[in-house]
Order: structure tokens, then C-alpha cells, then sequence
């Protein structure tokens, strides 16, 4: 799957042009994507050395994208080229509702990881049940 990625606001603070603070899983969880297969765009207004900053800091944070506002990274950008990049999903502060957090956004792309989850966590949980002769005579 590919997956465009805005940097600041979703990735870090929205400090731009400086770096903002690291949000909560966001590292976590784009090389656990990223593990599982998918192409990650990273999507940003970042441009010149605010971009490459950006890429840097996410490479030294263990993350290197498969392109950087580009479609594909052989993607040479000029007017004929819309901004807008191909991706099956988009995660980016703007959203409406604004930005889920990383947790909510992994539990929403494997929802059958936490279903299992939930369902493993249930067969722990003793039920105490009283027989039906012991209600009904109580």
C-alpha cells in the first residue's frame, strides 16, 4: 500500500521552519508500515533545506522514504507535475477531525491485529457464572 506521510504537524510538532518535538509513536509506527511492506511518500510544504532537514531527521530516526513529494522517486518534478502525490491513504494533520495519533492510526490500518488482541485478552478474563440451579434457588 502506499502511504503519503505530512511532516510537520503529523510527524513532529508544527514548529516549521525549525523541527518540532518527535510525536508519540510516530517512528514506532511508520517503520512498523514500513516492515509490513508498504511504500511510505513523505508529503510536505517542506521544500529546499527545510526538506532536507526533514528527510535527514527521519532517516537518523530509522525511517527512509521510498520518495519525497514525488509520485515514484524517479519523478522529475516540473508545472506538468500536480503537487499532489499518488496514495491509497493520506495521514496529515489537516484531516478534518485533525490528527488521530499514531496509536489510533496503526489500530485503524490492522484492525485484525486488535481484534485478536481483544478476543486473547477475553478468554483471560474468568467469568463467574452462577449455575442455573443455584440462581434459580438462591
Amino acid at each position: 500500500m502506499k502511504i503519503a506521510v505530512d511532516f510537520d504537524g503529523t510527524i513532529v510538532d508544527h514548529e516549521y521552519p525549525i523541527i518540532g518535538k518527535t510525536k508519540l509513536f510516530a517512528f514506532e509506527t511508520l517503520k512498523a508500515l514500513q516492515k509490513r511492506g508498504d511504500l511510505l511518500i513523505l508529503w510536505t510544504f517542506r521544500s529546499g533545506k527545510e526538506l532536507q532537514e526533514a528527510v535527514e531527521f527521519c532517516k537518523q530516526n530509522g525511517v527512509e522514504f521510498y520518495a519525497v513529494n514525488k509520485n515514484y522517486p524517479e519523478e522529475i518534478y516540473d508545472d506538468t507535475i500536480s503537487r499532489k502525490v499518488e496514495a491509497d491513504i493520506y495521514i496529515d494533520d489537516r484531516n478534518i477531525g485533525g490528527f488521530l495519533g499514531w496509536s489510533k492510526i496503526w489500530q485503524l490500518l490492522n484492525p485484525n491485529e486488535y481484534t485478536n488482541d481483544i478476543k486473547k485478552q477475553m478468554k483471560n478474563i474468568p467469568l463467574k457464572r452462577k449455575s442455573i440451579f443455584k440462581r434459580l434457588f438462591k
